[in-house]
Parts: C-alpha cells; structure tokens; sequence
C-alpha cells in the first residue's frame, strides 16, 4: 500500500507541473507583443506563432512598431536601453532608418533587420574583478529562427537554405501566401524562374540575366539565317528555362520551327510552364525515335514550340537541323561530333562557352585537356581563347568531311561565343583543316607570328620572329601556343547584316557591339554606317552561293546546294583573293607597350598615326585599350615613340621641345587632302 501511496502522489506532482506549464504557455501566448503582422503560422508546428520583430516588410511597418509621437520620447523598439536611449521622434526615425533598415537582409519581401535586444549573448569580458557582459547585434534567421552576428554570415546562411531546397520561411502569412516562382521579362518574352535561379542546385533550371548580350547576338544570328531560307529548323540544346527558343518563337514566328530540348525534368516543366505563360503551343517528345522531322511541313508551326527531354548528343543524331546552339555549363566540346554529324549544309552551329578560367590560361591544364591546346597568359589572351575553340570546331567538323567559315567570334567577361557555317565536303574540311597552326610567342616583348606552313622541321624557329629578343636576352625566350585557329574571325557581310537586324528588332546592346565587330572586321576606324547602305551591300556571294536578300530577284538565287564545280572553284579563287584582305590576327594593348616617362596620344589620334603611316588599323573589341594592325611590334612602338611626349620635369625640357619639333615636322609632311579634320588641327 505504502508503494502505491507514493507511485500516486509522484502521478499528482506531475500533473500539477504539467498544467502549471501549460498555463504558462496560455499566459505567453496571450501577452501582446509589438508585430504588426498577427496571421503569422508556424509551419513546422502547425500552430499560430508570431515572428521576431526584427522581421519586417517595410520600413512603415518598423515605424509603426515605434510608436512615433513628435511630442514624446520613445525607445527604440530594436536596441535595449542601455545600447539606445530614448529619444524624440526625428532622432528615432533617423537611427531606424541608418542602424537598422539600411544593413537589413532581404529574402522574399522581407526585411530581416539587425537586433540588438538580448538574444544572442556574447561572451563576458573580465576587467578586474567585475564581469562585463554585452549583447551582440545579430540578425534572425527567417526561416529556422538562428541567431547570426555577421551581416555576410546571415547572407550566406541563407544561400544555404536555398541551395538545399528549403526556402519556405516557418513564417508565412495566412491571407496572402508568396508564390516561389518569379517572373522576368527579356526582349518582349516573359520567363517564369526560381528564386534560386541565380545560384540553382544541380536539379534547378538556371538563368543569367548577364548572358543577355550572347542571347541577342545568336537571334540577330539566327534572323539573318531565316532570310537566306525558310522555314528553318532550330535547336535549342540546353533550354533551361526555354528563354532563347521562346524568343526565336515569338519573334520570327513561321520563319523558324523551334525545338527546345533539355534532360531535366525539372526544367522540361520549366519550359513548358515559361511556353504557356507567352501564350505559346507546346508539342512534347520524350521518345529517342529516329524520326527526322517531329513538326512535319503539313502541321501548323505557327506559335509551336517542340519541347524533348533527351540528351543533347541523342536529339543531333537523330535529327538534321538548319540552326544548333550549344550552351552547356562549362566546355561545349563534348557535344560537337554530334552537333556536326546531321547540321543541314550551309547551315550554323552556334555555341557559348563559360569555361573561362581554363580558355583564360588560368587552368591551362584543363584547357590542354579539353582543347589539346598549350596556353599562356599573354596581353591577347581573349583573342587567344576564341581562337582555341575555333580550332576545336574546326576540328570536330573535319572529322564529319565538313567545313567552316567563321562568321562570329566574341570574348568577353563571363563567355565565348563562336558562330559558324557549315560547309559540307571534303575539300572544305581540308581547307579548314590547313588553317589550325601553331603560334610561336615571344615571352620577353610579347611578340607572335603563326608557324610557316609544312612538315619540314627547322634548325632555329627563333628566325621566324620578326622580334631580335633571342639574340638579345639570355636563354629561351619563345613558346609555341596551339594549335589555334589562323584564318579569320568575322565575316563582314555577315556581321552587316546582323547589325540591320539588331536595329529591326530593337536590340540596343548588340547593336554597338556589332558596330565595333564590323569596324574590326574590316579592320577600320571608320564608325559611320547607314544601315541600309550596309544592308545593299551584302548583295555579293558567300560560301559559293548567292544570299537571299530584299535587294537580290529571286530569279539569281541558289538555294543550298552548289550547282557545280565551276562554282567552287570561283569561291575558292574569291576567298583565296580575299585572304590577302582578311583583318590582321591578334592586337597590341597601348599601355603594354607604352614608354616610361612618356605620355601616350589619345587612341584614336594613335590609330589616325599609324593609318597615315601605310598600315592597317581598327579597334577591338577584345581589348578597350587594344590596337589590331598588320604592323610589326617594332613599327608599333617607333610611332609609339614618335607621338608621345615627356612628362616634363628637371631636365627634360630639351628632349620635350626636340620631340615636339619632330612631332610637328612628321604630322605637316603625312597630312593630305583626305586626313581627317582634328589630324590637320592638331
């Protein structure tokens, strides 16, 4: 009896303190606290629970907390009294605004601003005999309620969330829930993204709003091709989020028959979600079939997309294309075989690529991995890179019995972009195949030449440098880079046309592009084009046929296919005579080879010098500060020379006054009736 008697009385302690603990839990629960959101659930617990107040939508809300009155003092409602005392309410406005709105962290409407309230401890500093404790800022973590005393630390906490998947916050209103989903708009095409799209997991779509500029320049591609022929067959290989196909779609309508395609599952709902949000049809194929044409030419493909869900190597060699775009993440030469084994003749093959660190020489093993090319860092090392993958194509396409004809080729900051024709047959493969050469580079002066052509070994290489370094400088001072692309990176009728199509569609960004693309492809400095002078002149034959243009009757048109060998052999005789006019290979960067205590001339009164000397000259768009010209780097820096004055200081006024004289003397005998007006004002 005695054990039962206790084994009950233990029973009744615990039911006292578990009621004693559940009016505790009503008496917090019915306490007001200072939120102004009060439909806050918790979604982990399934229960109303209201979130910090260091969470706001927007700074009027945090004003209301404060309970602004200009005629009393109030306290801020994010620092406690001894950090912030109470103040009037101009004074409290302005320390909200500065020390706690201004360094909040946004996730999803949200703004989860800094605190400074006992929650988060810090540790206690002794001085002497008495212990100091502080409460250190922090910020609250909105979707598993941490505590995070750096501003960096909580940004990146929160990337963590979302790269796991986790971006429901435990705090969602009731009235009004946030969808995840967002919503761009690029060029007239609306794309529905994650939140995460920026920095997505391997099973998210992706989308870069920095990639626009690649985006607009493979449509002015791709609108040019749709001139020449129609309906054209295009690819988009690795669709994402669908945004380029969507815009071919929109755009150029029954022109082209789109096929997006992408592996994912998650992105093939992706694009046929971003599909039906621009009010398009969706045709889908997931089945590996061999069948050559899934649109046949007695459906309807006006406002038709195809999305597939198939590798991209499967989709190529099942199925002819006019027009490929290959954008996967990182190096595109794992899909080139497959790219070149079914694209239809005269057709192009379009790929970006984003292995930067390794075409930049920065990881020059894996470019001799992926490209079988041996790379430095040099002063035209973008040039240098586009030329790398070109070889690439070249390359892959020989092994098809195809050729190419480079019509585009860009390097910027985050990519690079190659644009080519196919040309199909034998002959053109060989022909492309004889321009991959290697490149003999002096490291001293940073002088290049292309290795002579042929298989006969020589006994000093050094002889082929138009530079003396090697007599001069102890050691090896040369390295051979390559194999690389050596003919030409821009084809100007092209890129003229491409420009009129740009400025047809309103495309801003690559319109000053191609301007730049065209002066460099011409090898010019000349910047006034009129675009529909530009647009008559593309009337001439490229690749052995003539182009389909406004300005052309349709009776002179050859369509796809050469009709003869008379006609091949005029192409090869119009490009063999054309070569001897092709822009000049690579640059030279003017602050590379400046003078110490030497101030340069302008770029472009530098480009008008070395035009009135008798070489070639353009700007380009690889290099802001770069000079493309066929003239030696000798002759660059003699009129380098020439044309810079001292910085004047001590006793350099002589050599200034004698090199100004000089100056004048050489500007009044090269001045003629056609140099341009500042030159003869100078």
């Amino acid at each position: 009896d005695g054990v039962v008697v206790t084994e009950k009385v233990k029973s009744n302690n615990l039911d006292v303190k578990e009621s004693e603990l559940e009016t505790e839990e009503k008496g917090t629960e019915e306490e007001p606290t200072k939120e102004s959101d009060s439909n806050i659930v918790d979604v982990s617990s399934g229960y109303p629970r209201e979130k910090h107040i260091s969470i706001q939508r927007d700074f009027a809300e945090l004003e209301k907390l404060a309970n602004l009155k200009e005629e009393e003092k109030k306290p801020c409602p994010l620092c406690s009294e001894e950090k912030y005392k109470a103040c009037y309410s101009h004074k409290l406005h302005r320390h909200l605004l500065n020390f706690h709105w201004k360094v909040s962290v946004e996730f999803e409407g949200y703004r989860m601003c800094i605190c400074y309230l006992p929650c988060h401890p810090v540790k206690p500093n002794v001085v002497g005999d008495q212990t100091v404790s502080k409460m250190g800022a922090h910020y609250h973590c909105i979707i598993c309620s941490a505590t995070i005393a750096r501003r960096t630390d909580m940004i990146s906490h929160i990337n963590r969330h979302v790269n796991k998947g986790e971006t429901e916050s435990r705090f969602i209103t009731v009235p009004a829930p946030k969808n995840s989903h967002q919503v761009l708009k690029e060029s007239a095409t609306d794309v529905r993204v994650l939140p995460n799209y920026s920095t997505p997991q391997k099973t998210d779509s992706y989308f870069n709003p920095k990639m626009k500029l690649n985006r607009q320049l493979i449509f002015s591609a791709l609108a040019v091709l749709a001139k020449e022929r129609t309906p054209i067959d295009c690819l988009d290989a690795f669709g994402a989020t669908g945004i380029m196909g969507l815009q071919w779609a929109k755009h150029l309508q029954s022109s082209v028959r789109v096929t997006i395609n992408d592996c994912n599952e998650n992105s093939v709902a992706m694009i046929q979600e971003n599909c039906h949000l621009n009010k398009m049809k969706v045709k889908m194929n997931t089945k590996e079939d061999d069948s050559d044409e899934a649109m046949g030419d007695g459906e309807d493909s006006t406002n038709t997309i195809e999305v597939t869900k198939m590798d991209a190597n499967v989709i190529m060699h099942l199925r002819s294309f006019d027009f490929i775009h290959l954008d996967p993440f990182g190096t595109a030469v794992n899909y080139l075989d497959s790219a070149f084994r079914n694209v239809r003749n005269l057709g192009i093959v379009s790929l970006t690529s984003t292995d930067i660190s390794s075409l930049y020489a920065k990881a020059q093993h894996v470019a001799l991995r992926h490209y079988g090319s041996n790379i430095v860092r040099t002063e035209y090392y973008k040039e240098l890179a586009a030329r790398i993958v070109i070889a690439a194509v070249a390359r892959a396409a020989a092994r098809c019995n195809k050729g190419i004809e480079v019509l585009l080729a860009v390097a910027l900051e985050h990519f690079v972009l190659v644009v080519v024709r196919v040309l199909r047959g034998p002959n053109s493969a060989d022909d492309s195949a004889r321009k991959i050469r290697y490149l003999i580079h002096c490291q001293w002066c940073e002088e290049r030449i292309f290795q002579k052509e042929g298989n006969m070994l020589e006994e000093n290489p050094y002889q082929q440098l138009p530079c003396d370094c090697h007599g001069s400088m102890p050691g090896k001072t040369a390295v051979v880079l390559g194999p690389l692309w050596s003919g030409a990176l821009f084809n100007a009728g092209f890129l003229r046309r491409m420009y009129f199509e740009s400025a047809q569609y309103g495309l801003d960004e690559a319109q000053s592009l191609l301007k730049t693309l065209v002066c460099e492809a011409e090898c010019t400095t000349s910047k006034h084009y009129s675009i529909h002078a530009a647009y008559e002149e593309t009337k001439q034959e490229e690749c052995g046929v003539y182009i389909k243009t406004p300005s052309t009757s349709p009776e002179s048109l050859v369509y796809r296919k050469r009709k003869s060998d008379d006609v091949t052999r005029n192409a090869n005789k119009r490009q063999k005579a054309e070569n001897s006019a092709e822009h000049p290979a690579f640059y030279y960067n003017i602050h590379r080879h400046s003078i110490k205590g030497m101030n340069m001339p302008k770029l472009n009164r530098f480009l008008n010098y070395l035009s009135e000397a008798g070489y070639r000259v353009s700007r380009t768009h690889f290099d802001p500060m770069g000079v493309r010209t066929d003239a030696p780097l000798a002759q660059f820096k003699t009129v380098l020379l020439k044309y810079s004055t001292p910085t004047y200081g001590g006793g350099q006024v002589e050599d200034a006054e004698v090199l100004e004289e000089d100056r004048s003397g050489a500007a009044a005998t090269v001045c003629t009736e056609d140099c341009p007006p500042h030159c003869a004002a100078d």
